[in-house]
C-alpha cells in the first residue's frame, strides 16, 4: 500500500518544481524529501521525476500517480478542516492579478464584514495554474480566465463554472493620430509599437492569434504581464494595447484614449473552480462572486 505521506510529498515537489523548494515549503530538508521520493518510486516500482539543472520534472508515470496523490492529500485535508472549522474557520482563495484587483477585493470586504472570525487567505496564481492546488484542498477556491484560443485544463473531477466574459478594449495614448480615426483596424495599426506579455504569456498569445487572423504581423515593443503597467506604458505614449474592461473601471478617461478594432474584439473567460463538495464558505463566496 502506497504511504499517504510520501504521496504529499510528491505533490508538493510536483507544485513547488523543484525539491528544495519543497523542502522550504514542507519544512524538510531537500535530503530528507529526496529519500521520501526514492522511497515511493520503490513503492510503485517507476521513476517519478526528472532532475535537471532548474528543478524537476514529472515522468509520464509520475504525472499518472500525481492525479491521485492530490485527490487524496485532498481528502485528508477535507477532513482536517472538517474537524478545524468547529473551532476556527478558514477560506483560501487563489486569483489571478487582474481579478484580485478588481473582481476579489470587494466580495473579500463583504465576506469579512459577515464572517470576522474566518481566517482569509489570498494567493496569486496565473492560469493555469492552481488546479491541483484545488485537488490537494491547499486551495478552497480558484479564479481563472481562458484567453480566446487557449485550451482550458483538465478539471481533473472538480467542479468548473464560467463567472463571466470580459471583452478587451483598445487603449491609446491621449492625443495619438489614430485615436480619430472613425474606424480602426489590426491593419491600420500594424506599424505601431504594442505592449503585451512575453511570448507564451496568454495575452500575448491572444494578441498573436488576433494578428493572425487579420494576416497582419504586429511589433510587441515591451513586455509586461502587468495590466497597471501596460496601462502606465500608454499613458506615457509608449505604445498601444488591448486590456480587459474591468481594468479600466480604475484608469480616469482622460488617461488613455479607449477604443475597439473593427477586425478583432477579444474577450476572455472568467471561470470558478471548486470541489464538488464545497463547504459552505466556499458556497458564499461564489454567491458573491457571481453577484
Amino acid at each position: 500500500m502506497l504511504d499517504a505521506h510520501r504521496l504529499a510529498v510528491l505533490a508538493e515537489v510536483a507544485h513547488a518544481g523543484s525539491i528544495a523548494a519543497a523542502a522550504q515549503a514542507l519544512s524538510f530538508t531537500p535530503s530528507a524529501v529526496s529519500q521520501q521520493v526514492a522511497k515511493l518510486e520503490r513503492d510503485v516500482g517507476a521513476r517519478l521525476l526528472h532532475r535537471h539543472a532548474r528543478g524537476v520534472t514529472l515522468t509520464p508515470a509520475g504525472e499518472a500517480l500525481l492525479v491521485h496523490a492530490e485527490a487524496i492529500v485532498g481528502e485528508l485535508r477535507l477532513a482536517e478542516r472538517t474537524v478545524r472549522a468547529l473551532l476556527d474557520e478558514e477560506l483560501t482563495v487563489g486569483t489571478f492579478a487582474s481579478a484580485g484587483m478588481t473582481l476579489v477585493p470587494a466580495a473579500l470586504a463583504e465576506f469579512r464584514r459577515d464572517h470576522p472570525g474566518v481566517a482569509l487567505r489570498l494567493l496569486d496564481l496565473e492560469p493555469p495554474d492552481g488546479y491541483g492546488l484545488v485537488s490537494s484542498r491547499d486551495l478552497d477556491l480558484l479564479i481563472t480566465h481562458r484567453y480566446p484560443g487557449a485550451p482550458l485544463p483538465d478539471p481533473r473531477g472538480l467542479e468548473r463554472t464560467l463567472l463571466r466574459s470580459e471583452r478587451f478594449r483598445l487603449i491609446l495614448p491621449q492625443g495619438h493620430p489614430k485615436a480619430r480615426a472613425r474606424r480602426l483596424t489590426l491593419r491600420e495599426l500594424a506599424a505601431e509599437d504594442w505592449i503585451s506579455g512575453s511570448p507564451g504569456v496568454p495575452n500575448r498569445a491572444c494578441l498573436e492569434e488576433l494578428a493572425g487572423t487579420a494576416g497582419v504581423r504586429l511589433r510587441v515593443a515591451y513586455e509586461t504581464r502587468d495590466y497597471q503597467v501596460i496601462v502606465a506604458l500608454v499613458e506615457a505614449g509608449l505604445g498601444i494595447a488591448f486590456v480587459p474592461e474591468s481594468v479600466l473601471d480604475r484608469v480616469g478617461p482622460e488617461r488613455v484614449e479607449v477604443r475597439d478594432a473593427a477586425d478583432a474584439r477579444p474577450a476572455r473567460e472568467i471561470f470558478l473552480v471548486h470541489h464538488r463538495r464545497p463547504g459552505t464558505l466556499v458556497t458564499e463566496m461564489v454567491a458573491r462572486l457571481s453577484r
